[in-house]
């Protein structure tokens, strides 16, 4: 299995506090690797310098032989990688449709595309996660679980091949929640991604994830299976807890 992306001893510095500490690892094309670690961990400034809104003080990260490392976000987004956010960031004052009407014409350089053209794949990604119905709705005036679904809708509009998933089930019902789970899984499938999964509900990634990451204090502290991490000592010790299978 190829490598959609390596990050390779990248370190991010606030000041005297280094956030991420000379971390390396690699997303292999197709499967759905999982994030963790507890909060301060690393994770938010992790992700944020893969994506592009921070800048890594050293290291290298590649997307499939490019080098991104000092690439902006909408570089990124165009050569297919995109996220959702743990707390949503819509366009307030756009509807649903415009707001994924915009993410269809910046997440990619197209030639000539029509505002048209535009708003019918637009419809489509409202289409597959549900608001096409809300289509005409600003976005200030959707629920936190049709935000949370407009978030997926933006991202996947840019045609990504890497998907990062920013703690989905936060803020949601159990209800909500399993249906969130449940259409990123079938994200997925039928849009052939690549998904890095950041999430504190264990429990789903055990499930989901072929592989879990954990980073600890800015330090990768395991790369395995789902039951190899989950039986790490030091993932219990720093993160789990012994008894963290009896309130997944």
């Amino acid at each position: 299995m190829a490598d959609i992306l390596t990050v390779t001893n990248v370190t991010k510095k606030f000041g005297g506090l280094t956030a991420v500490d000379n971390v390396s690892f690699k997303i292999r094309e197709g499967e759905t690797l999982g994030f963790i670690g507890p909060n301060g961990a690393g994770k938010s400034t992790m992700v944020n310098v893969m994506s592009g809104y921070l800048t890594a003080d050293s290291g290298k990260i590649v997307m499939q032989d490019i080098d991104i490392t000092r690439k902006k976000p909408y570089e990124r987004a165009r050569l297919g990688l995109a996220r959702t956010y743990q707390i949503p960031r819509p366009f307030l004052e756009l509807t649903a449709l415009m707001s994924v009407i915009v993410a269809v014409l910046c997440g990619k350089k197209r030639v000539n595309q029509s505002f048209e053209d535009a708003a019918g794949e637009a419809t489509h990604y409202l289409e597959f996660v549900g608001l096409f119905s809300k289509r005409n709705i600003l976005a200030r005036d959707l629920t936190f679980y049709e935000l949370r679904m407009l978030e997926l809708a933006r991202a996947l509009a840019t045609t990504p091949k890497l998907l990062f998933i920013d703690e989905v089930m936060a803020g949601l019902n159990p209800g909500e929640a399993t249906k969130a789970v449940d259409m990123i899984v079938r994200a997925k499938e039928q849009f052939g991604l690549t998904v890095f999964w950041i999430e504190h509900v264990m429990a789903v990634l055990v499930e989901a994830a072929e592989r879990i990451i954990a980073i600890l204090y800015g330090q990768l502290i395991a790369d395995g299976t789902p039951d190899e991490v989950v039986n790490n000592d030091r993932v219990i010790e720093a993160y789990l807890g012994k008894g963290w299978r009896d309130y997944a």
